[in-house]
């Protein structure tokens, strides 16, 4: 029997395995921020245990960052208290730390593939659950807790029981204005948030073999969100030329020799998988979600739907949202496009394409935070930047911002936001702040008219 993409991974990093239990899995690449990594080098220290790899680590700062004036001492105690002492561990330990106003430094997510960190079939970890966003380059990579993350330090490996295999394929022609994170809300909401728990999910077919690395990368950042390890997608063409001439990427021979390898890392087609699931590219359309989990999702054009159960009504409740009725027409104080699921260039692209020569809405605080040092130079050598100026829209320094309340970047009570981030959980973006997640399209239509729209009016 065949192997699946994840088995050909997973297989060449076991070290060794218990007798009908977990694996000792090689990591290949472990990416650490401030927010996860102090108690796990506390407890090393406390332990008098060495760091295995170091140079297999890197470090940088994103999740308590503010996004203005980062030339200027951090005014937050905690925030502030956290990156030195990030800075202090990569010292001590000979980590190399991209730490805030560096030319690398970035949402963790987002510069370790612009820079070529990241690469097709390594195992790759991190203290962030939206790690499994490199699964994009056909990648095992997923997140991790604070004594895993002290396992690997200790060790480079970890010791973990081998997930089942799950696939999603969807084929056909995409509808105009449906982009990647159209794709992954759709099919969160029709498979739920429970359907990948135990699984590594594969996104297969053209859909996803048409997309570009960016919009590979917001798919398998939402995996987490059906409850998946993480997601992969096969390395093909597209992988091999994004990677190419990246500064930390393989060259000339050493190049060609990795792509000889990538190009095994492919199911076969007689592997089998746990689970399956199967969709029509047609039946996409542009998304938004009107719940409290990122399964509460519905076309643009559609409505709430009318569920009888207490945690639908807790939901609706806190959103402020009737059953059977449309979200058109909402009015939108908030918009964020940002995050390590929408803030690459192609994300700002897309938003700079729909309001050129437009005004943002008078009511509307529309925040546009690049995911790393490396799109904000693309945004300026593009003149991206002029184009959100004249619409009013406010540029902000790179961070995880407005995706969750870690730093200054809040939501305030009782407003809505349309958000191209990844949760929407109860007080995701603020204590009592209603999200409502969406794509950088449907973000920048909503920013334009002050309130929800259906898109595809402005797309026929």
């Amino acid at each position: 029997m065949g192997k699946t993409l994840f088995e050909k991974v997973w297989d060449a990093h076991v070290v060794d395995t218990i007798e009908d239990g977990p694996q000792i899995l090689y990591i290949d690449k472990h990416l650490i921020h401030e927010v996860t990594s102090p108690q796990a080098f506390n407890e090393l220290k406390e332990r008098n245990i060495p760091i295995a790899r170091p140079d297999k680590i890197v470090a940088t700062a994103d999740h308590n960052t503010p996004t203005q004036n980062q030339h200027l001492p951090i005014k937050d105690e905690l925030s502030r208290n956290q990156l030195d002492q990030l800075e202090k561990n990569c010292k001590e330990h000979d980590i190399t730390l991209y730490k805030l106003g560096h030319e690398y430094n970035g949402i963790v997510h987002v510069m370790a593939p612009e820079l070529g960190i990241t690469q097709p079939g390594m195992t790759m970890v991190c203290g962030d659950s939206h790690t499994s966003t490199h699964g994009a380059f056909g990648t095992i990579a997923f997140g991790i807790g604070t004594s895993q993350v002290a396992q690997v330090f200790a060790s480079q490996c970890l010791l973990i029981q081998k997930p089942k295999s799950l696939r999603v394929t969807v084929n056909g022609k995409l509808k105009k204005g449906v982009l990647p994170k159209d794709v992954i809300l759709y099919i969160i909401s029709k498979i739920g948030t429970n359907s990948g728990t135990g699984y590594f999910c594969e996104y297969a077919g053209n859909v996803f073999e048409e997309m570009s690395m960016e919009g590979r990368m917001t798919v398998c950042n939402m995996s987490i969100e059906m409850g998946a390890r993480g997601g992969m997608i096969a390395p093909d063409e597209t992988t091999f030329e994004y990677v190419k001439g990246r500064i930390f990427a393989p060259e000339g021979a050493a190049f060609d020799e990795k792509v000889a390898y990538w190009k095994t890392l492919k199911t076969d087609e007689d592997a089998v998988f746990d689970k399956e699931y199967s969709f029509d590219a047609a039946d996409i359309d542009p998304m938004i979600t009107y719940g409290t989990n990122p399964g509460m999702g519905i076309k643009i054009n559609g409505v709430v739907p009318s569920e009888n159960n207490a945690s639908f009504d807790q939901a609706l409740k806190y959103m402020n949202f009737q059953k059977g009725k449309t979200l058109v027409d909402t009015p939108i104080n908030y918009v964020f496009i940002g995050s390590c699921t929408n803030s690459r260039i192609e994300d700002f692209r897309v938003a700079a394409d729909f309001v050129k020569g437009k005004q943002k809405a008078s009511n509307v605080n529309a925040w546009l935070v690049p995911g790393s040092q490396q799109v904000v130079k693309q945004i300026k050598e593009e003149g991206l930047h002029t184009v959100f100026e004249a619409a009013g829209f406010e540029l902000r320094q790179p961070g995880c911002s407005a995706c969750l309340a870690m730093n200054d970047d809040k939501i305030p009570e009782g407003e809505y936001c349309v958000s191209t981030s990844n949760r929407n959980f109860e007080g995701r973006q603020g204590q009592g702040a209603r999200t409502i997640l969406a794509s950088p399209l449907v973000a920048a239509a909503t920013a334009i008219e002050g309130k929800i729209v259906d898109v595809t009016k402005y797309l026929n």
